[in-house]
């Protein structure tokens, strides 16, 4: 015999349909209302800084913070109640982010100032990824992801060969250029370098002998080249992936609508949807 649904039951499968349904109408019209909440709250939250803005409509700003506190609330309950397994949301990294969302306008009624910290909810704007879930992007998504996973190597060695460079240009500038040219020290002598390398150049540091001058100039043309390394071996990474996936893309075409485009642990076809 079949079981009856409960108002209850069916409440929860129509809020679960609206939360979480990301590929239904009105799961879609939910998490770009939720968005366009988050990003209200996060500019409410900056004006709150502006002093002159604060002074004028502070009232206003916080009656909207504890509205829009009270839909998250709302919101993070009703998540909570609408899945089976409330446990694995709770204990996720979005659950955990809701959860933190909404701590700290409560938590500002026992330490004064806690409500500036409700900023951390633009770290919800990582659900974009979610509403954002069609094919193409989860393609690329997954490029980019096995590029940077498989340059990871190269890039550690270069930063650790790039430590190892500022910390001798950085002890040899201390020597040449000493306390009289602002080097008082081997680490901030190795923050210049660092500045210097990066092409960033603060100029609260600058060497004032000729040798010490000589040697800044090396250390800047040397940072327009080591900018361009870390992007040209992930780039080198995610052209190697992309002709990988060409190759298998000519031999494993989509059976639904016959595109080519498709790695052999392709579990969706990324033109037009179809299950693989």
């Amino acid at each position: 015999m079949q079981r009856i649904k409960s108002k209850f039951d069916s409440f929860r499968q129509k809020t679960n349909v609206v939360i979480y349904g990301t590929n239904t109408a009105s799961g879609r019209l939910f998490d770009l209302i939720l968005l366009g909440i988050i990003v209200l709250s996060v500019i409410i939250v900056m004006l709150e800084t502006v002093k002159g803005f604060d002074t004028k409509y502070h009232n206003e700003l916080i009656v909207l913070e504890w509205i829009i506190t009270i839909f998250f609330t709302l919101e993070y309950i009703l998540r909570i109640i609408s899945i089976k397994k409330p446990i694995k949301y709770i204990f996720s990294f979005y659950g955990i982010i809701d959860l933190i969302a909404i701590l700290p306008m409560y938590l500002s009624f026992f330490f004064v100032g806690a409500s500036v910290l409700t900023v951390i909810r633009a770290l919800r704007l990582l659900r974009l990824f979610k509403i954002l879930n069609h094919p193409k992007f989860s393609s690329q998504s997954i490029h980019l992801k096995e590029a940077l996973i498989a340059s990871r190597g190269k890039i550690l060695i270069f930063i650790y060969f790039m430590l190892i460079s500022s910390i001798i240009i950085g002890s040899v500038m201390y020597i040449v250029e000493g306390e009289e040219g602002g080097f008082t020290s081997i680490p901030i002598s190795i923050y210049w370098t660092i500045v210097t390398l990066t092409t960033v150049g603060y100029g609260d540091i600058s060497p004032i002998t000729p040798l010490g001058q000589a040697i800044a100039s090396v250390v800047m043309i040397m940072g327009y080249g080591i900018i361009a390394v870390p992007t040209g071996i992930v780039t080198a990474e995610f052209a190697n992936n992309n002709r990988k996936k060409n190759r298998a893309d000519k031999i494993n075409p989509c059976p639904s609508c016959g595109t080519e485009g498709h790695e052999y642990n392709a579990k969706y076809c990324y033109h037009c949807g179809a299950d693989l």
